[in-house]
């Protein structure tokens, strides 16, 4: 009997339709995280810097080129006001992040380490989350167990006084501040802990460089 010769073509066909289902619906769970955390394309990002949000770009500046200090201010998860200006002459490490970010898990651990290992050394950390009701983000904290305060910025007006620092929906980001509250790196998307780390170790050098000069 003569092959259908319409059927005879299907299986093949049926089988690049499928890869090309897989490969689409990969893509879509890789780039589920980005979505779901407000990272922005470039084209929304912060002017000029020619990244794609939540790639985990890194970005210092030399002390004689930061801005005006950062200040902010508002109430963790337990009720406390925590204000930046208390840490006045320290180094703040802040972080944006919410429960459901699997980035923002994956570097729970390397930014708790930070906080408990360089807290002698003068460094805060700071967590802003604008996402979390009271709950979520509580449990967080208890299963990661973090020692750092993390402001519920649900409104996010705090968030927003990091604008044209980081895009405002760019989950996670991460925020170095010098001794004198001035944004001395930033990192769009996932922190690993060894860049996390030496940046703050930059910025503590730099203090001691300061001193040794003025030893000298």
């Amino acid at each position: 009997m003569t092959p259908d010769p319409v059927r005879a073509p299907v299986r093949p066909r049926a089988r690049r339709l499928a890869a090309a289902g897989l490969a689409l619906a990969t893509g879509l769970a890789l780039a589920a995280c980005t979505a779901e955390s407000g990272a922005t394309t470039s084209g929304d990002d912060v002017v000029g810097q020619g990244y794609v949000s939540g790639d985990g770009s890194v970005r210092t500046w030399e002390a004689g080129d930061r801005g005006e200090p950062v200040a902010l201010s508002g109430t963790d998860y337990e009720g406390r006001t925590v204000d930046t200006e208390d840490w006045q002459g320290d180094v703040v490490v802040l972080n944006t992040w919410y429960a459901a970010c699997a980035p923002c898990r994956a570097e729970a651990p390397d930014l708790v380490a930070l906080a408990e290992e360089r807290a002698d050394d003068g460094v805060q950390v700071l967590g802003i989350n604008t996402t979390d009701e009271p709950g979520a983000a509580l449990a967080f904290q208890r299963t990661f167990e973090v020692p750092y305060p993390s402001i519920d910025d649900r409104s996010g007006e705090v968030v927003a006084e990091l604008s044209g620092t980081v895009p405002l929906q760019a989950v996670p980001s991460t925020v170095v501040l010098d001794r004198e509250g001035r944004v001395a790196a930033r990192v769009i998307g996932l922190v690993e802990g060894s860049t996390l780390e030496a940046l703050v170790g930059d910025v503590l050098a730099e203090d001691a460089a300061g001193d040794d000069t003025a030893g000298g």
